[in-house]
């Protein structure tokens, strides 16, 4: 039986889900919400070559890991507790710490692909795509690969250019089609993130009646 309430946040990558993700957070509490990365669930590369873990394709469907993130989800909806992957991404492997999550009454799932994959949307009580300029998201990744990832900017425009543009274009903006909700600006939109914590808000109110 499904307890908890599902909000999906899905967009470019720099389009600003996490700034929505930790608005809600911030808004309904800490002890209510907990928020679920999809860059959490890559799959593990250790067994391939360093040097070719840096060229895969990170933004392809095949890259994840979605088959666990969708077992998770679900535990998690049921009101149960999760032990949730750690990712680095410096060394694009799956290490051997685990995050424990849940129980929560309100699960915020983010990542470029989370609309992509049929099953995950089922689940979704809410379904939220965060529209940006596509300049604008690619300055703010450049800023965070650089300072939190460890990359070189040569390297992050290549990536850019070879798959997360093209990527983008194929799998996650036609994912928009499948939004209750479009919110501009991303994490910079009050008013639309006001909106939507308020209809959170309501679900909730309606899951204890």
């Amino acid at each position: 039986m499904k307890k908890g309430i599902l909000i999906g946040i899905c967009g470019a990558s720099g389009s600003g889900k996490t700034m929505v993700a930790h608005s809600i957070y911030q808004q309904l509490g800490s002890n209510r919400v907990a928020i679920i990365q999809e860059d959490a669930y890559y799959k593990d590369l250790t067994s391939i070559p360093l040097q070719e873990r840096t060229v895969r394709n990170f933004d392809h469907p095949d890259a994840f890991d979605h088959a666990l993130l969708l077992t998770q989800i679900r535990t998690l909806l049921s009101g149960k507790s999760i032990a949730q992957p750690v990712y680095d991404y410096k060394t694009h492997t799956r290490t051997t710490d685990v995050r424990p999550m849940g129980p929560h009454d309100i699960i915020v799932l983010e990542g470029i692909l989370i609309m992509y994959e049929a099953k995950l949307r089922e689940l979704m009580d809410i379904k939220v795509f965060i529209d940006a300029p596509a300049d604008i998201c690619f300055i703010r990744r450049l800023q965070r690969d650089i300072t939190e990832r460890g990359r070189e900017v040569n390297s992050v425009i290549e990536q850019y250019l070879l798959t997360v543009r093209p990527m983008y274009q194929q799998f996650v903006e036609p994912a928009r089609q499948h939004a209750d909700i479009i919110i501009p600006q991303g994490g910079k939109n009050l008013v639309a993130i006001d909106l939507l914590t308020t209809k959170i808000k309501t679900l909730l109110q309606e899951r204890v009646i």
